[in-house]
């Protein structure tokens, strides 16, 4: 039985971590840690989980839980998990960071574009980008993770393949995203408040997201060079789900069958990402509450242009299921175990 800790557990992320935790066969949470709320029962702040969790919220000291678990989760602000980690820690368990603290190589691209001096640069190369799709080899032998952003998740698996074998020109790539708000977290902000959400959408971060240099560096590494693209999230009135609509200029004339192909041939044996058949979008509703991806593609023969989309839930793959995903094959399990529920409807 894997023991696990999470710190930051009343977090909209902390908290799918609990849900997906409790229904895993070979997982265990032994400590729940919430600076917010010591000595609360976990219960109490989220009444879902009454008599199914009896215990007590505990702080967020690292080194303590490094003795009582096999892996700790941080779900929780930039800045935070580099602040914990260190040494007499990792020779004892494995980190699931669900920051950006460990997401991008370059400390000066880390520090730029979040604002903050990053405490722990030592273990920028070795922590390993947890997407694992891609990086399947290197997490099983990880003992520190780096948890993929959201819209990076969404936004790579929807056109990893066409960047990897060169069928579209990176330089031209754009990517329109669209969010709930439960990916802006549990903290009460005036711009999350209910009447200014409902009824509205708006983008932001315009040109500045901090998911950008992260999105540029895993397209770059698929590339072999160094990719610059327009990413815009948008701001919806629903609480889960991501959309993504990316636009690129095709390299060459090609045909439905053979870029159908291409995704196949790259997710065929993904269990967690969906190619779509053929004029079916992608939504959100579809992939709600789950760990699956839904991907697809249209080819713009006047403009020589492709449309590549891609929906999934932000707080489980985009968060929370990604981590567990990220701990299966850390400890040796079923890549899928606790993550093969269906999608909700409605």
């Amino acid at each position: 039985m894997i023991k696990a800790g999470i710190i930051g557990a009343t977090g909209y992320a902390g908290g799918e971590l609990v849900r997906l935790l409790l229904g895993h066969k070979e997982a265990k949470i032994v400590w729940y840690g919430s600076r917010s709320y010591v000595e609360r029962k976990y219960a109490d702040i989220y009444q879902n989980m009454f008599q199914l969790v009896d215990d007590i919220c505990q702080d967020d000291n690292m080194e303590a839980m490094a003795e009582q678990v096999d892996v700790i989760f941080t779900a929780t602000p930039q800045g935070l998990c580099a602040s914990l980690v260190k040494e007499e820690i990792l020779h004892k368990v494995k980190i699931i960071d669900l920051s950006a603290d460990f997401r991008i190589r370059d400390v000066s691209v880390y520090e730029k574009w979040y604002g903050m001096e990053h405490r722990a640069p030592q273990y920028m190369k070795e922590a390993v980008y947890g997407l694992c799709e891609l990086n399947r080899e290197a997490i099983k032998k990880a003992r520190l993770i780096a948890n993929p952003g959201c819209y990076p998740t969404c936004s790579f698996l929807s056109v990893y393949p066409l960047v990897k074998e060169g069928l579209i020109d990176p330089d031209t790539l754009i990517i329109d995203a669209k969010s709930g708000t439960s990916g802006a977290g549990r903290g009460a902000k005036v711009d999350n408040l209910f009447c200014e959400v409902n009824e509205n959408i708006k983008a932001y971060g315009v040109t500045g997201h901090r998911h950008t240099p992260e999105i540029e560096e895993q397209l770059s590494l698929a590339a072999g060079k160094q990719v610059l693209i327009n990413f815009t999230p948008h701001l919806v009135p629903m609480q889960r789900g991501i959309l993504v609509t990316a636009y690129a200029s095709l390299k060459k004339d090609i045909s439905y069958e053979e870029v159908k192909a291409v995704y196949d041939r790259y997710y065929e044996k993904e269990y967690f990402v969906r190619v779509l058949p053929e004029d079916v979008c992608p939504q959100t509703r579809w992939v709600e509450g789950s760990n699956f991806v839904d991907v697809n593609f249209k080819i713009d023969p006047r403009t020589k242009r492709i449309i590549m989309m891609g929906a999934m839930d932000n707080l489980v793959k985009g968060a929370a299921g990604q981590a567990v995903q990220n701990m299966n094959l850390m400890f040796g399990v079923d890549e899928a175990e606790g993550l093969r529920m269906a999608p909700l409807f409605p």
